[in-house]
C-alpha cells in the first residue's frame, strides 16, 4: 500500500467554505464532492468526509469534541434539505443538498472509472456483510474488500491494533463508518491517523441502503425535502429523532438565522469599508493577525492570503477583530478553516480582541467558542 500524503494546510485554506449555524459547509455539488473524493483516492491524499445535517447542527451545538471532528474535516458537504433552506433564507451558495448515500451511489460510476475499494465498519449485525456482497454485485467501480461489524463496543475496544489492522491489511481507499453519528465522528478523529485508506467517511444510512434492508426514498421526496417522513415509515423509531431537532431549531431560528437574514435584507450589513490584515510576532511564539474593516465576501481573497501568511508561524495564533466592522458567512467560514489547522496542530487560534459588531456576528453565527476567555 501506498504512503497517504502528509496534510496539507495551504490547500486546506484554499477551501471555499461558508460558515451556517458554527459549522463549515464547502460550496460544491454533487459531481464536484465526488470528483475531489476519486481524486483524493487515486492521489493517496487524505480525505475525511463529514455529512452535516440538520441533526449535526444541533449537536454540535452542545458538544464542542463533535463540533470540531466537522471543523476538522476536508470536505463538509450539506446533507439534508434543511440545510438548504436555511442557506437560501441567509443568501448563502449552498446550491444543492449532497447526501451521503447519493455521493456513495454515485462513486458506483461507470466501467471505465478506476476502482474505488469500500471497507464497511459498523451497522446492524450482517449489515455491512450483505452491503458487501450487494456492491460486489453490481457491475460498477466500485467494489468492497471487506467489512466488520463492531456491535455496541466502547470506542477504545473498537480501535485495537487487530482491528485497525484488519482494516488496513484489505487495501481500502474509502473506510464507511456507521457507528451513530457522534460516535463515529469520534472513531474516526481517534483512528484517522492509523488508518491506511485515503478517505473515511461517517455515512450512517449507506450500510442499511447497500444490504437492502431499508429502502430509500423515492427521488421525489427527496427533491421535496420530505425524505424524513419517508425514513420514519421505514424505521419508526426515527421520530423521535427528528421531533427533537424540530423543537431544538426553533430557538437557533430566532438568536442566530433572524438577526444574519435580517442584515442581509435590510442592508444592515453597512458600507464597504475594505480590508487591511497585519500579521506579527508578538514573543513566546505566539502570531497575532490584526484584522480591520470588512470580514466579507468581497475580501475573501486578502482574508484567505492573510490567514495563508499566518501559516508560516509555529506557534498560536491570536486574532485581533477590534476594528472589523462587519463579518459574513464566507468571512466566517475562513477563520473557521485558520481554526481547524491550529486545532490539528494542537495549538490555539483564538479571538483576543473584538468590535461590538464582530463580537456580535461571532456569536450569531454560532462561532462563540473562538472568542478568548476574558
Amino acid at each position: 500500500m501506498s504512503e497517504l500524503q502528509t496534510f496539507d494546510e495551504q490547500a486546506f485554506l484554499d477551501r471555499d467554505v461558508v460558515c451556517l449555524l458554527g459549522l463549515p459547509f464547502d460550496v460544491v455539488d454533487l459531481r464536484q464532492s465526488v470528483e475531489i473524493l476519486r481524486r483524493a483516492a487515486r492521489e493517496r491524499r487524505p480525505c475525511w468526509l463529514s455529512t452535516p445535517n440538520l441533526n449535526f447542527l444541533i449537536g454540535a451545538r452542545s458538544d464542542p469534541a463533535f463540533r470540531r471532528s466537522v471543523l476538522v474535516s476536508d470536505l463538509s458537504v450539506a446533507d439534508g434539505m434543511p440545510i438548504i433552506w436555511l442557506a437560501r433564507l441567509l443568501g448563502l451558495p449552498l446550491r444543492e443538498r449532497v447526501a451521503g448515500s447519493d455521493l456513495f451511489e454515485a462513486l458506483h460510476g461507470e466501467q471505465g472509472d478506476q476502482p474505488v475499494k469500500a471497507y464497511f465498519f459498523g451497522g446492524p449485525d450482517g449489515a455491512a456483510e450483505a452491503a458487501c456482497r450487494q456492491v460486489n454485485a453490481r457491475n460498477s467501480a466500485l467494489r468492497c474488500v471487506g467489512f466488520q461489524s463492531p456491535g455496541f463496543g466502547t470506542l477504545d475496544s473498537m480501535s485495537t491494533d487487530q482491528v485497525i489492522g484488519d482494516i488496513n491489511a484489505t487495501g481500502p481507499d474509502f473506510v464507511v463508518v456507521s457507528l451513530g453519528a457522534k460516535k463515529g465522528q469520534a472513531w474516526i478523529g481517534h483512528n484517522r491517523s492509523r488508518l491506511g485508506a485515503p478517505l473515511v467517511s461517517h455515512l450512517g444510512a449507506v450500510v442499511n441502503f447497500e444490504a437492502g434492508t431499508v429502502r430509500r426514498a423515492p427521488p421525489f421526496w427527496r427533491r421535496v425535502g420530505m425524505e424524513w417522513l419517508w425514513r420514519i415509515l421505514q424505521e419508526p423509531a426515527l421520530w423521535r429523532r427528528y421531533a427533537g431537532d424540530a423543537a431544538a431549531v426553533l430557538p437557533m431560528l430566532w438568536h442566530h438565522v433572524r438577526p444574519l437574514a435580517w442584515a442581509r435584507l435590510s442592508g444592515g450589513q453597512g458600507r464597504d469599508q475594505g480590508l487591511q490584515a497585519r500579521l506579527e510576532d508578538v514573543g513566546q511564539g505566539r502570531q497575532c493577525l490584526t484584522l480591520s474593516g470588512n470580514c466579507t465576501v468581497s475580501h475573501l481573497h486578502d482574508l484567505r492570503q492573510a490567514c495563508q501568511n499566518a501559516l508560516a508561524g509555529s506557534g498560536p495564533l491570536d486574532i485581533d477583530m477590534s476594528a472589523v466592522t462587519e463579518l459574513d458567512a464566507h468571512g466566517m467560514g475562513m477563520l473557521l478553516l485558520a481554526q481547524a489547522v491550529w486545532l490539528r496542530r494542537d495549538m490555539p487560534c483564538q479571538v483576543v480582541a473584538a468590535s461590538a459588531r464582530a463580537r456580535s456576528r461571532l456569536l450569531q453565527h454560532g462561532c462563540a467558542d473562538l472568542l478568548a476567555s476574558a
